[in-house]
């Protein structure tokens, strides 16, 4: 399975029963993974050795069920109702491993319009960036029919990530809906590693303060958890598109500016929404911190200005930081665009032969990941 994976294969596991011992390993080692509720089970050893060894007593379900693996451990990417859904959603797997068929250039599918205004924008998306929204919604309101096949749902919520078509383009997209925590990055950077293989280009709709601080979660390795998401944005051998929706923020250089494809990780195009603010840090908390370090309190409030005033789309487009302000309701159409001259690229350079999420064979690949 190593093997195939590094020689770009694609390998789908779906665990209808038990999975168990060198037998985990499988789905564990599978580019994506579906598990039954209740049902599936996956663990080195089962209940009665557990107990043998340790003097553990744990039931099947919370060892290595479901539930379990699918919002704690992150062992499984999809957790199925039944077996029926469970091949359902294999089937859907299938039909994202990348336009392979496809005539380069050209859409995979056909368009087709949201089945959601994109007029609603404006009212999921206020000008107030404290206000929290559900980045699905916006999603709904951009992707053709609406369609969104999300990976790991239940795992690391506050990061979005999932397979949609705009104007009939593939795309993989990783959308915040919150602050990242480690669960959030490990999560992200195994998408865009599926992306980076598949090559299907990754679109960013960025709303983020940054990721989780404080000693539980540096304690959790946070650092070297994010570092890894950042190098996946890195390496990624895809067209990359952000559109900055709300706040762009990170206290410090390896953070959401950089993790989620910000101008240091050259986007193929980089959007910003009227409403969109952009900086290491916001106003509020540069003041809290100047407090903190500086004796000199006349200067918290007018720095306070400056850092607001210089976080807004007006500055960053002014300087060309980015290549433009969109409104929110273009948003489908631009992201079309840029797709299609991303996808004409390709078509001129050619596809390799040989994709791998490691190492391409001319040098080219994702390093080495920090574990």
């Amino acid at each position: 399975m190593a093997q195939m994976s590094a020689l770009g294969i694609p390998q789908v596991a779906i665990v209808h029963g038990i999975s168990v011992a060198g037998g985990a390993y499988v789905p564990a080692m599978a580019d994506e993974n579906i598990i039954v509720r209740e049902q599936g089970r996956i663990f080195l050893a089962g209940p009665p050795l557990v107990k043998a060894a340790t003097g553990e007593i744990v039931d099947e379900e919370t060892l290595g069920g479901g539930q379990m693996h699918s919002s704690e451990s992150g062992v499984t990417d999809h957790l199925a109702r039944d077996d029926e859904h469970a091949i359902a959603i294999a089937r859907g797997i299938i039909g994202d491993l990348g336009a392979l068929g496809a005539k380069e250039g050209f859409p995979s599918a056909t368009p087709q319009a949201p089945l959601y205004p994109a007029s609603e924008l404006h009212g999921i998306v206020g000008t107030d960036l404290r206000q929290s929204f559900d980045m699905k919604d916006v999603i709904a309101r951009i992707v053709d029919g609406s369609r969104f096949r999300e990976f790991k749902k239940e795992y690391g919520p506050t990061i979005v990530t999932g397979f949609a078509h705009i104007h009939g383009y593939e795309v993989g997209i990783v959308a915040n809906n919150g602050i990242l925590f480690s669960p959030s990055a490990l999560k992200a950077t195994h998408f865009i590693q599926l992306c980076s293989q598949r090559q299907i280009p990754l679109l960013f709709l960025v709303n983020v303060t940054g990721y989780m601080v404080g000693s539980k979660a540096e304690q959790g390795g946070i650092a070297k958890d994010g570092a890894k998401m950042v190098r996946a944005v890195a390496c990624a051998d895809v067209p990359k598109l952000t559109v900055i929706v709300g706040g762009s923020f990170g206290a410090g250089k390896s953070q959401c500016n950089y993790g989620m494809a910000g101008r240091a990780y050259s986007p193929r195009f980089l959007w910003m929404w009227p409403n969109a603010k952009i900086s290491v840090m916001g106003g509020a908390q540069l003041s809290q911190v100047m407090q903190t370090v500086s004796k000199d309190p006349s200067q918290h409030a007018s720095l306070k200005s400056e850092i607001e005033n210089q976080s807004t789309a007006f500055y960053s487009t002014a300087r060309l930081w980015d290549d433009g302000i969109i409104k929110p309701t273009d948003t489908r159409d631009v992201v079309g665009l840029g797709l299609a001259l991303a996808a004409r690229k390709r078509g001129d350079s050619g596809r390799r032969d040989s994709i791998s999420t490691t190492w391409d064979g001319n040098g080219k690949g994702f390093g080495v990941f920090r574990m």
